[in-house]
């Protein structure tokens, strides 16, 4: 898990070319009251929405460099086009 501000790493690859590690920045904390965490999925860029209390939602971290970003509802993630978590 990362600390607001600190460098997270992911798996990332160009296409084509073979995985690699790089270093992104990562937010933890969400913005107000807003704490569904928009996720952008590493390997096939599909979009999930994690509540508090699902299985993965302490482990996600949100890069808004990778276009991921906090949702205040589920409303508002599903009519952004997201999808909600499975576990």
């Amino acid at each position: 898990m990362s600390v607001a501000g600190l460098n997270q790493f992911v798996l990332s690859r160009h296409e084509g070319a073979a995985w690699f590690w790089k270093a992104v920045p990562a937010i933890t904390t969400p913005s107000g009251s807003c704490a569904i965490k928009g996720n952008i999925s590493l390997y096939d860029g599909e979009k999930i929405y994690h509540l508090p209390g699902q299985k993965y939602y302490t482990a996600t971290a949100i890069s808004t460099q990778r276009g991921e970003r906090w949702f205040c509802s589920e409303a508002e993630a599903r009519a952004s086009g997201w999808r909600r978590a499975l576990k």
